[in-house]
């Protein structure tokens, strides 16, 4: 069994036990609020949630952001087999993790993440499960950059039939004609900017938009009883 595949506690390097605080705060937030939209994952998503994009699209939707900054696939697999996805019916979760797995192959990645979609679908059976595809990083052209192309044709491919799963490329105009990322863009090459986030997140806000309003028409068209 692949190591993303088997859930694992983030280690407390730290001497805080910040991460299990934080696990422990989500799981009293699925007891008092009732989201349309669960993002789920790293730093990608963690720090989207302080952004102007954030706040102008995404907080009208009734969003939960349960994204934690280190995580690997393994540990937002405990997370969620852990309390993250009691007492919740959100109508989609966005699902972004991987970029951190820096000593895992494309294949394990790939298969953590799909270990992620089947706990999902398990324990939330109706839900549209998103995956943003994983953003490339560093300045210049590297390995990792490479790794993460190869993770998301990966997961492409697999997710091919899958019932209410959906990849959604999100690296449009990222990488410049010369193969360089902008500060602009990625302000330490891996995080989002403001500007950034626009760019990478107008996809996912668009098929967020679609699905949720596909849901509501469903409902009025339901009889009441």
């Amino acid at each position: 069994m692949s190591s993303t595949t088997t859930p694992m506690i983030c280690k407390d390097l730290d001497g805080d036990d910040r991460w299990l605080s934080i696990h422990k705060r989500f799981v009293q937030e699925c007891k008092e609020k009732d989201p349309d939209v669960m993002f789920i994952g790293d730093c990608i998503l963690e720090s989207l949630q302080f952004t102007d994009f954030w706040n102008s699209h995404f907080v009208p939707m009734h969003c939960l952001n349960f994204s934690i900054r280190n995580d690997r696939i393994q540990n937002v697999l405990w997370r969620l087999q852990n309390g993250e996805l009691e007492n919740v019916r959100p109508k989609a979760v966005v699902l972004h993790v991987g970029t951190n797995n820096i000593c895992d192959s494309a294949e394990e990645v790939a298969d953590g993440l799909l270990e992620l979609v089947a706990t999902i679908r398990s324990k939330l059976p109706e839900v549209y499960i998103i995956i943003p595809t994983l953003l490339p990083r560093g300045n210049q052209p590297n390995a990792l950059r490479d790794k993460n192309a190869a993770v998301n044709r990966l997961l492409k491919e697999r997710c091919i039939g899958k019932d209410k799963v959906q990849t959604v490329c999100v690296d449009g105009g990222l990488i410049q004609s010369d193969g360089s990322i902008s500060h602009h863009d990625m302000f330490d090459y891996l995080n989002l900017t403001n500007v950034g986030c626009k760019k990478v997140f107008e996809p996912v806000w668009d098929l967020l938009h679609q699905i949720l309003t596909e849901n509501e028409k469903e409902r009025d068209l339901t009889p009441s009883e």
